[in-house]
């Protein structure tokens, strides 16, 4: 995955969080970068045609952006799913993140055959949470 990959899934998760488009500030935060970091990349992605930018409205995906970004996340998924499940990485989140830029897609379908990943991954990903809310945390993690 691709900085411009990452931009994709934050967007894609910015919306959902925002309920519309993707605010620069909201994107900054995400990805911890400076809001004109986000900015010059949403520039490059709306000459890519996968980002449509109102400028004080947001960010949000084309058809084409979405997709992408629904890839990415869904590599991240199998990430963060196989650190906290099957080598049970107390900061699987902080590894995922990590990991994310350099595991392609060959790694991410291999490591997909190990782990038990539902059927809807990646729209069970809670955004506010930055995990998946199926995640299989042990038991002290969970709410009961």
């Amino acid at each position: 995955m691709n900085t411009a990959d990452q931009y994709l899934k934050a967007i894609y998760l910015a919306q959902r969080i925002e309920d519309g488009p993707a605010s620069t500030g909201t994107l900054a935060d995400l990805l911890e970068v400076s809001p004109a970091s986000v900015n010059e990349m949403v520039g490059k992605l709306q000459d890519r045609e996968l980002v449509d930018h109102e400028k004080y409205k947001g960010a949000s995906l084309t058809d084409e952006g979405l997709e992408r970004a629904h890839n990415a996340l869904q590599t991240y998924c199998i990430i963060e799913r196989f650190l906290a499940n099957v080598l049970e990485v107390e900061e699987f989140r902080d590894e995922a993140r990590a990991l994310e830029s350099v595991i392609d897609d060959t790694v991410a379908e291999r490591l997909d055959t190990i782990i038990d990943r539902p059927e809807q991954c990646p729209d069970c990903f809670d955004a506010e949470a930055d995990c998946c809310e199926l995640l299989e945390l042990e038991a002290g993690s969970h709410a009961d």
